[in-house]
């Protein structure tokens, strides 16, 4: 609705204090023409609201301006509620949610109140998942606390497969990803993403960060996390799998794309094509379903399965020999 969007593009405006007609385009989901005539709506309704011209132009409330933001409906309360702060990993976040949670609970009318305790007991949320991945979140207030003070940063950084160093950079914001959290930040290099639990010996620095120019965290994101996903070498097998280890891999499907081709009659084996990341990780799978699963195609992940299975033969005989000659 027109009116919901205003409400959310004035609420942009007073918390950012300047936007670029594109930023908030990109925000509200719609179109910088749309952008303009809802600026114009709200110039209209008394709204000090006024266009900056110029490379860094955009639109800006009137210093000090601040409007006083109306009830929750139903609909709000809903969505706040299923998504905090139950939904947060770190145990020390959580805490400070809920307390803040509390508050806006006790002020909500009784009969809100009511309901948002209905909604709230059916919800459960066990962040610790399946496997034990537990992220590192030690550095996590001291990253927070350079990125609301506008300080720049130094910390050294653990990279799988590679020697730790030490970086000083402005951050810019914090993204929470499930239950890993990412420092976005300006080097001298470019931005750059870092993973919080991969942060080491973090040092909040007494100099100001410098923060580029009409920088929206949102964009951002979503423009890297793009160009991360297009810049996989996707890796494409087909599998035959017995019904077991068909049933299995059809489980796994959030996460790799997989598609069923065809049934045999014969022996109710299921033929599938499934798109890896990478061929390491298609030989990691197959390896790991042994007999339950043959490679179709490609013929060089059947290379390596069986150059993978000759080993371990061989190491079994040489094991094998040298136990008979230690007796």
């Amino acid at each position: 609705m027109k009116a919901d969007r205003l409400l959310s593009a004035l609420l942009l405006l007073q918390a950012h204090g300047q936007m670029t007609g594109r930023a908030l385009a990109e925000r509200l989901e719609v179109s910088e023409r749309t952008v303009h005539r809802d600026m114009e709506a709200l110039s209209a309704a008394g709204v000090p609201v006024f266009a900056l011209r110029g490379a860094n132009g955009g639109w800006q409330l009137e210093e000090d301006w601040r409007t006083e933001v109306p009830g929750l409906d139903e609909a709000e309360l809903r969505a706040l509620l299923m998504a905090q702060p139950r939904a947060i990993g770190d145990l020390g976040l959580a805490a400070a949610a809920e307390r803040a949670m509390g508050k806006l609970m006790a002020a909500l009318p009784e009969s809100m109140r009511e309901r948002a305790v209905s909604i709230r007991q059916r919800l459960h949320i066990d962040t610790r998942g399946w496997h034990a991945s537990k992220e590192d979140l030690s550095m996590l207030p001291l990253v927070q606390d350079a990125v609301s003070a506008d300080r720049k940063l130094s910390f050294v950084y653990r990279q799988p497969g590679k020697e730790r160093d030490t970086r000083t950079v402005d951050p810019l914001g914090l993204v929470a990803k499930g239950n890993t959290w990412y420092l976005v930040a300006a080097t001298p290099r470019g931005l750059r993403t870092y993973r919080v639990s991969r942060i080491e010996e973090a040092k909040l620095l007494d100099t100001p960060c410098k923060r580029p120019a009409n920088f929206d965290l949102a964009t951002y994101w979503k423009l890297s996390t793009e160009e991360f996903a297009a810049g996989w070498n996707r890796f494409v097998a087909t599998l035959r799998a017995e019904p077991r280890v068909a049933r299995q891999m059809k489980m796994w499907n959030s996460w790799m794309q997989l598609t069923e081709v065809e049934v045999s009659e014969l022996d109710g084996w299921t033929t599938l094509r499934v798109e890896f990341c990478h061929p390491d990780e298609a030989l990691f799978v197959v390896m790991g379903f042994g007999a339950g699963v043959e490679v179709v195609e490609p013929e060089s992940l059947r290379e390596r399965v069986g150059g993978q299975i000759a080993a371990l033969i061989e190491r079994s005989q040489a094991a094998r020999a040298n136990d008979s000659a230690a007796r």
